[in-house]
């Protein structure tokens, strides 16, 4: 295959002395990676002779050679032929060398450690292959890098050559390795914390004794992140001990976050209009690790205000208390209240990913619901199993998201009447071959209860809105009372599933169908149906949908739904 390579270009020096015009060199006869190789070889090349001159004939010939050998080929035939000022370079590269023995061996207390003899076994450094001095040296980099990263920090290499018999076209490469002992974890030794000690402890993933793996250095970091205590981190290994001591002490050195943090944001959707938000979090109180935070929403529907307590426990980022007060004002459509909710909450993350949640929570709502008026009370004990698991970053490629939420009151504790409360959903992304996306979302719940008319609204079920059955208005779907005036309902079913092709770069377009009512006794489905715009914007993805309710009032089946934010 006949590829084209520009060398270079012999820039004018003095022109009107010298009279040099610039040569072209067209490399024939390579493809792939040698010719990738040539052409690197050949970049820096600066012609300053003519097109047939000797000198320049060989200084091309000696760096194509070298490029090729590097390569395993080791017969090259060069030829040159001239028309002008074009250098046409004929390039042969003949049979390869192959590696006929690979002889590794890796001595010292890594000579049994599967990291080791996986490498080998992953290497491209095999009988049989083509000989690439790059794939050499890449090798004996990897060898230095895994004892680095596992604590061999006495390792070297005792041998380490090839030996090629080109007339054989035959390499044999022989590698000795020897690590030396393995490090231990020793004494953390931690400064400027001012977390209690034995709470930082706690998030090391690796104790006294234990082998150095660098990726535990790089979790422990992590973990010490995660609880948002500390303005900076940084972990090492005192290796100023080797090689008098096998156990090397961990230095860990933090400095406190700032005791006050605020965040603000600001967003807008079709469902609530314009939505500001001011968060205020005192990442740590005292040295036991105690945090507070606190949030405003404001939106024209709804005022939210909230404020939590968090109490990590022994092990700190999986588990802990949290006491959480929350007061709520909404005027939507024919709901008007005022709800109060205080919940203490026990907190586990499980291994499996699920996050579970045990609580009890005091309910207090004065509302007006369509012809009802009243104040009602409930103390829930419930729980919540959630998960979310994502790949991608601004948009997701994949994704599930799934939440489960049972609570019970009973009228004899502090209850209007007996309820038992269901609320559960899913949410599916799956992307197939870059630009085809599809998102299923599923919700579903049902209150099981003695006298719906004492359940408060905020209990109830409506549907419909952005992110429901799109077509129609901000939880618009629900029963309604003799008034005509909706009054939520005892059960919640809807589906929705979308079809998303991606246009060009962060630009894709959106095919959706909805389908799921609000409902009492019988549901009465509700369909809707549009296209939209999906752009991933620099903060996040910007959804614009053209939805029409199918079975909506008539002249009433056109929305329009805007929303910014996450998928999940």
């Amino acid at each position: 295959m006949k590829s084209l390579f520009t060398l270079c270009y012999v820039f004018f020096i003095c022109f009107s002395i010298t009279g040099h015009a610039e040569v072209n060199v067209v490399v024939n006869g390579l493809k792939g990676e040698l010719e990738d190789n040539v052409d690197a070889y050949l970049s820096g090349i600066s012609p300053d002779e003519d097109a047939d001159s000797l000198r320049l004939h060989a200084f091309i010939r000696k760096n194509i050679s070298q490029a090729l050998e590097a390569l395993g080929y080791y017969h090259a035939s060069v030829k040159f032929q001239t028309d002008g000022d074009q250098l046409s370079v004929f390039v042969t590269p003949g049979e390869p060398t192959r590696i006929h023995k690979a002889q590794i061996l890796i001595s010292g207390e890594a000579e049994h450690d599967d990291d080791f003899a996986r490498l080998s076994e992953e290497s491209q450094i095999q009988t049989g292959a083509i000989l690439n001095h790059a794939h050499y040296e890449k090798f004996k980099s990897d060898i230095r890098n895994l004892a680095l990263k596992k604590g061999y920090f006495n390792g070297k290499f005792t041998q380490s050559r090839i030996e090629v018999r080109p007339d054989k076209y035959q390499a044999t490469i022989i590698l000795s390795f020897d690590s030396g002992i393995r490090y231990q974890f020793g004494q953390t030794i931690i400064s400027g914390s001012q977390i209690n000690e034995q709470k930082v402890l706690s998030l090391q993933p690796f104790q006294s004794g234990d082998p150095y793996r660098i990726s535990l250095i790089g979790e422990f970091n992590q973990n010490l992140s995660d609880t948002d205590w500390f303005g900076s981190i940084a972990i090492t290994p005192d290796l100023s001990k080797i090689p008098e001591e096998r156990e090397l002490p961990v230095n860990v050195v933090v400095t406190p976050a700032s005791k006050n943090q605020l965040e603000t944001g600001l967003g807008y959707s079709t469902d609530v209009g314009i939505q500001g938000s001011l968060k205020w979090v005192k990442p740590w109180l005292n040295e036991e690790g105690h945090s507070l935070s606190g949030k405003v929403s404001l939106s024209g529907p709804e005022q939210v205000v909230t404020a939590g307590y968090k109490i990590p426990l022994q092990d700190v980022l999986h588990q802990y208390y949290q006491i959480q007060y929350g007061l709520k004002k909404v005027d939507n459509l024919d709901t008007k209240s005022i709800e109060s909710n205080l919940s203490l909450e026990r907190h586990w993350h499980l291994d499996n990913g699920w996050n579970r949640t045990v609580f009890i929570r005091y309910l207090i709502e004065n509302y007006e619901q369509g012809i009802l008026d009243d104040t009602g009370q409930f103390v829930l004990p419930g729980i919540t199993f959630t998960r979310t698991r994502t790949r991608g970053k601004r948009l997701l490629t994949w994704g599930d998201k799934e939440t489960l939420t049972i609570e019970y009151g009973n009228q004899h504790a502090l209850s209007e009447t007996d309820l038992l409360r269901v609320q559960g959903g899913t949410s599916w992304i799956r992307t197939y071959q870059e630009d085809h996306r599809f998102l299923l979302k599923l919700d579903g719940g049902m209150n099981l209860v003695d006298d719906f008319q004492k359940v408060s609204p905020s209990l109830r079920f409506f549907a419909g809105g952005d992110n429901s059955i799109r077509g129609y208005d901000y939880e618009s779907v629900s029963p309604v009372d003799s008034s005509g005036a909706l009054t939520g309902a005892k059960y919640l079913a809807t589906a929705s599933l979308e079809y998303q092709y991606q246009l060009t770069g962060n630009w894709w377009i959106a095919l959706f169908y909805d389908y799921g009512d609000a409902f009492n006794q019988t549901p009465d489905w509700k369909r809707g149906t549009g296209a939209g715009i999906r752009w991933v914007s620099p903060i996040g993805p910007v959804r614009l949908d053209f939805a029409w309710g199918l079975d909506n009032q008539p002249g009433d089946e056109f929305r329009l739904h805007f929303t910014l934010g996450p998928d999940l």
